[in-house]
């Protein structure tokens, strides 16, 4: 573990605009920028209402991100903005949306390629402007520095991470978040929550960060039920898009540990959302880890509103119960995941070691397959 005296480095967004409203100051920004030819990066949904937005000039719209984007989706998106010439990059939506953005406008110039810039900070620069509008509570993707699409060959993630994929404005407006159904709001929550727990308790965890972390968690812990409950209450649609934010911030100096790193290949082999992936494990990793951070698990709980424990069984059944009962599936088996496919994730999950090597307890290739068998 690191101490108050080890060296961090804070990076986020010189603008962020935050709160009910607030794209309405995207336009201005853009005029005073005299950014003239924008494309958009989202979803087919977004896509559907960049209206919103208030755009002028010229507009391009690439609209097909899907959830857990690919090198193929990445490729559209790129051969769009090559075409169009844009002189700023909007990623309107959720973690998906933005990290195909943030690699857009890194990639738009030609000068590298996808593979050139996997890692950390291999990104030679950018020529482009970029702009994120979150649409989800959850990534936090908005004020970070990383990017991730799954190569369809290898069913990996590749990961890049750079200070030029940070956008230049970042803009939370809870009232873009009304539409997210329930399902989504409650699994994207608990992604945020994941982000800052892993960041709280993992081996890089530092003073500077836990300030978010906590904060973070206690966040969900107070408003996460009740959006999920009634998606126009807007005060608790902030909270969840504060704590979202604040795990965003986490993730650039600290990033997550073992949870993420065995939710992956949820995602990228069996095609269930980020957010789900990790609400189904999180529950697991923090029980595994509650042994060696026993006095965070025990906060981590009080942040929800639970029971303070370290009991691992205790710790397993409260965060258990806190995510079945905002309606989320808990069930591998009844997410399509095949039983003989356990051994291949685990062995997928353990190759993961830039995530793997953060986790507080050593994660073995059998102790993930136990984690996956546990929550089958």
């Amino acid at each position: 573990m690191t101490t108050l005296a080890s060296g961090i480095e804070l990076l986020r967004p010189p603008v962020i605009e935050f709160g009910a409203g607030k794209v309405g100051v995207l336009a201005q920004w853009i005029a005073a920028r005299r950014a003239r030819r924008t494309l958009v990066i989202a979803g087919g949904f977004n896509a559907g209402r960049v209206g919103q937005l208030g755009l002028s000039g010229d507009v391009a719209v690439f609209g097909d991100v899907a959830p857990e984007p690919d090198v193929p989706c990445l490729d559209a998106a790129v051969a769009v903005a090559r075409d169009f010439a844009p002189d700023l990059v909007i990623g309107f939506g959720g973690g998906s949306a933005m990290d195909v953005a943030k690699l857009v406008a890194v990639l738009v110039d030609g000068r590298q390629t996808l593979n050139e810039i996997a890692g950390p900070e291999k990104v030679l620069g950018r020529s482009v402007g970029l702009v994120q509008v979150a649409t989800t509570a959850g990534t936090g993707s908005e004020v970070g520095t990383r990017a991730l699409v799954t190569d369809p060959a290898t069913r990996n993630k590749i990961a890049v991470q750079s200070r030029f994929m940070l956008a230049d404005i970042a803009i939370v407006d809870p009232e873009l978040m009304r539409s997210v159904p329930p399902q989504v709001t409650a699994e994207t929550g608990v992604d945020a929550m994941a982000h800052c727990v892993e960041a709280y308790t993992n081996i890089k965890a530092h003073p500077v960060i836990n300030l978010y972390a906590l904060e973070g968690a206690r966040l969900v812990g107070r408003y996460l039920k009740r959006v999920v409950t009634d998606g126009n209450d807007i005060e608790a649609r902030a909270g969840l898009a504060l704590a979202s934010l604040y795990g965003g911030i986490c993730l650039g100096p600290v990033n997550t540990a073992g949870g993420h790193a065995i939710a992956y290949p949820l995602g990228t082999r069996h095609k269930i959302a980020h957010g789900a992936a990790n609400a189904v494990i999180f529950p697991h990793v923090l029980a595994y880890n509650a042994p060696v951070v026993a006095e965070k698990t025990a906060a981590v709980l009080g942040a929800l509103g639970l029971v303070a424990s370290s009991d691992p069984d205790a710790v397993l059944a409260s965060a258990h119960g806190y995510c079945a009962g905002l309606g989320i599936e808990m069930r591998m088996s009844r997410r399509g995941v095949p039983e003989n496919d356990l051994q291949a994730m685990a062995d997928e999950a353990f190759a993961i070691k830039r995530l793997i090597d953060n986790n507080p307890r050593p994660l073995t290739r059998d102790a993930i397959l136990d984690i996956y068998r546990r929550a089958f």
